[in-house]
């Protein structure tokens, strides 16, 4: 950062982020799209430098302006969508944050019928490596299967199934609760596919009935009352920014 504003300021694309007006790969889009001035003249690339105190920034008319950052976690409940707002009018998360000063959202998304720990700020930047294969944020889900996979199923998912032609990353799985028909399973992922959990449970014939998120990254559900939730301590929200320090564009660690 302090590169970019010694060239001349910051760029575009971060500023709007850091506004939490939208991420960052979404704040390219609306600058690509012609929606964004900048003291009264549309600028088109997402690489022009801009001083906050100095620059008039608007975004489809609308001045924007840092605001002061939010972090939060928030315990969604399950049949709530992982959005701020939904036009067929279902629950989402949105309602739930309505009223919080500095409009943080969720970064990343759990499914409509699973629950669980779901990270909210209005930090573009954070939230961009959050979101960011690279960083390989760890995931900790509690899973409820129907059946109970044996060990050569439960080493294949620790290896990696592959899913779309491509091979997942290593995976930590456990049995954390035995039954006779079903079975309670602990899965530590690094990536974040579409449904990734579900769909590797599945290539084996292991319906998920229950899906819940208790962990991302140094941050812990413990406890939090469905539909809750409570802003991150100071010293949470510098753990989880050491936990995405020191990482190479391969994604290990230097």
């Amino acid at each position: 950062m302090k590169a970019e504003r010694d060239a001349g300021g910051e760029r575009l694309a971060r500023f709007l982020a850091r506004t939490g007006t939208a991420s960052r790969r979404h704040a390219e889009e609306l600058i690509r799209e012609g929606r964004v001035t900048v003291n009264g003249k549309a600028v088109l690339d997402p690489g022009t430098n801009v001083d906050a105190k100095k620059d008039a920034v608007k975004v489809d008319g609308r001045r924007v302006k840092p605001a002061p950052p939010v972090y939060l976690i928030l315990h969604k409940p399950r049949l709530v969508l992982s959005s701020m707002e939904d036009p067929r009018g279902r629950p989402c998360v949105g309602d739930l944050l309505s009223g919080i000063k500095g409009k943080p959202y969720p970064v990343g998304r759990l499914d409509f019928d699973a629950e669980g720990l779901l990270f909210c700020t209005n930090d573009g930047d954070l939230a961009h490596r959050i979101i960011h294969p690279r960083y390989r944020v760890r995931k900790v889900y509690h899973v409820k299967v129907k059946g109970v996979p044996d060990k050569k199923v439960i080493d294949r998912l620790r290896n990696g199934v592959v899913l779309d032609g491509k091979k997942t990353a290593p995976a930590g799985v456990s049995i954390l609760k035995r039954g006779d028909r079903n079975c309670w399973l602990r899965m530590t992922l690094y990536e974040g596919r579409n449904r990734q959990v579900k769909r590797m449970l599945e290539l084996f014939r292991y319906p998920v009935l229950k899906l819940k998120r208790v962990a991302l990254g140094p941050l812990a559900l413990e406890g939090l009352p469905r539909g809750a939730y409570r802003k991150l301590r100071p010293a949470e929200v510098e753990k989880l920014r050491a936990a995405l320090e020191g990482v190479d564009k391969a994604g290990r660690r230097l």
